[in-house]
């Protein structure tokens, strides 16, 4: 009985529009993470003692990070190429930007991606 009322409550459409809701603006927390420690080592670095012009330099950190956000994106939260895609593109846009990433465009998907991730495992 316990799994019929477990089954219809899956199948409810407030579970569905939540799946979606999560699945839409979900990061990995970890990914999350990774995004706003790289982007924070970027903003900090003195560029001139790298020998590196400071584009050069914002590039390659947006590079690792979408190539990052992309793979992780596929392989933990279970998103489809196209989504993950999307989601790498945004984030390489945001950290390629040469100021410091502001916590409030990422920290909140890495809340929900935690939220997400508690509730699977539990």
């Amino acid at each position: 009985m316990n799994e019929l009322t477990n089954q219809s409550s899956e199948n409810s459409p407030h579970a569905a529009a939540a799946r979606s809701f999560s699945q839409v603006f979900q990061l990995h927390p970890v990914l999350a993470l990774t995004v706003v420690v790289t982007d924070c080592m970027v903003s900090a670095v003195d560029v001139a003692s790298l020998g590196v012009t400071a584009p050069f330099l914002w590039l390659v950190a947006s590079l690792f990070v979408g190539v990052t956000v992309f793979l992780g994106q596929k392989k933990w939260t279970a998103d489809d190429a196209e989504s993950a895609f999307i989601k790498a593109l945004i984030v390489a846009f945001l950290t390629a930007l040469p100021t410091p990433l502001p916590g409030f465009l990422t920290v909140p998907s890495g809340v929900v991606g935690l939220v997400q991730t508690l509730r699977r495992n539990s």
